[in-house]
């Protein structure tokens, strides 16, 4: 459910060790466990012991074969687990991160098949602070324009070029595997991301049609962000690094026509339009090489139509994080988030405040979470 970090997957796979003669094997993974404690979930106070906020907990393994030509076969799969009580993660899938196959090559770029994430994880999500340093917590309402890897796509297959003059194209189609339905559960999109020294841009668009409506689509039922008639998805960012510190802006709008369910917070009544806005401003400074802190502030607009009401809410949420690492493998972690909704309606399943990550939401229109945690990588 939770999207990988780069960094973090980067660091994964310099850590690890190398083998074969011809091509390479890499076994690696993280374990990310700690206590959340929210001042109101249902109306109480809560403490739970949850996994994967920074990274999500998994092992993995990655395969690289030189082939000829400059091409090169290349496989991953890695599998997520909760380490509180060993069971896997993405209902159950023995390989629910991610599961691809694929061929690179020197010059035209990588070409991979299988279950992995969309291009919005790929472009703007590293701009955002729950997709690159801060994790669950600190994702936009509902994850609903899946910068936190809520969803993945299954059955699908992603071109991603090399960086030439300081741009990368990334392109993907999720096919529905149903006779007779080609166009149902399935999903296509289209990133863009830019570097020029320290500025970076991205921008993409993604389509999605009857997500979770069936078992073996794109966006099988049980493993959706929202079941909906189609879903369209666009942002874009920008963020400029100089020194220590990295400064972000992303705006994100998602169009969801006929949503039926969340999977944060279940039925969704009267099967309304969904229409998010979400403006976020994001910093981090490395004080140190070991310890670094980071703020997030995001404004979400959601516009609520169905063949009743027409209805609109407000989130204004905040978050701050520090992490300290001690060692190159180990680090240790505290976070704070606040969330307040106000809304101009009462009868609407989403007018009360949930912090994505939370147990469960709150009997008002506010809540606020603190979470210290350990992460090991290996």
């Amino acid at each position: 459910m939770k999207q990988s970090k780069i960094g973090i997957a980067v660091a994964l796979i310099c850590l690890s060790a190398r083998t074969h003669a011809q091509g390479s094997a890499t076994l690696f993974g993280a374990i990310d466990e700690g206590l959340n404690l929210s001042n109101n979930t249902g109306g109480s106070k809560s403490l739970q012991m949850a996994s994967g906020y920074l990274a999500s907990s998994r092992w993995g393994l990655k395969g690289d074969e030189g082939i000829h030509g400059g091409l090169h076969a290349l496989f991953d799969l890695e599998s997520g687990f909760l380490p509180e009580n060993g069971n896997l993660l993405y209902t159950g899938r023995l390989f629910g991160f991610q599961s691809t196959i694929g061929v690179e090559s020197d010059i035209l770029g990588t070409l991979t098949i299988g279950r992995q994430f969309d291009a919005i994880t790929d472009t703007v999500g590293p701009l955002t602070a729950n997709g690159s340093w801060a994790g669950f917590l600190f994702s936009h309402p509902l994850d609903n324009d899946n910068t936190d890897g809520s969803f993945h796509a299954n059955n699908s297959i992603k071109y991603t070029s090399h960086t030439y003059a300081g741009s990368s194209v990334t392109a993907m189609y999720g096919f529905s595997n149903l006779a007779g339905g080609f166009g149902t559960n399935r999903i296509y999109a289209v990133g863009l991301s830019e570097t020029y020294g320290a500025l970076k841009m991205a921008a993409v668009y993604e389509q999605l049609s009857a997500a979770g409506a069936t078992s073996s689509g794109s966006v099988s039922a049980g493993d959706q962000g929202f079941t909906a008639g189609k879903q369209k998805i666009w942002g874009v960012a920008a963020g400029y690094e100089t020194g220590k510190a990295t400064l972000n802006l992303v705006y994100t709008h998602t169009n969801i026509c006929h949503a039926t369910e969340s999977i944060y917070v279940g039925a969704l009544s009267g099967n309304p339009d969904l229409r998010f806005d979400n403006i976020e401003a994001n910093f981090k400074y490395n004080i140190a090489p070991d310890l670094l802190l980071g703020f997030m502030y995001t404004y979400t607009l959601a516009r609520i139509s169905n063949a009743k009401t027409d209805s609109s809410l407000h989130w204004n949420q905040i978050g701050a994080m520090a992490q300290y690492r001690l060692s190159v493998r180990t680090s240790v972690y505290g976070q704070v988030v606040y969330q307040r909704i106000s809304a101009n309606s009462v009868d609407n399943i989403l007018d009360t405040a949930l912090i994505t990550g939370a147990l469960g939401a709150s009997s008002n229109h506010h809540q606020a979470i603190g979470r210290i945690g350990i992460l090991h990588l290996f």
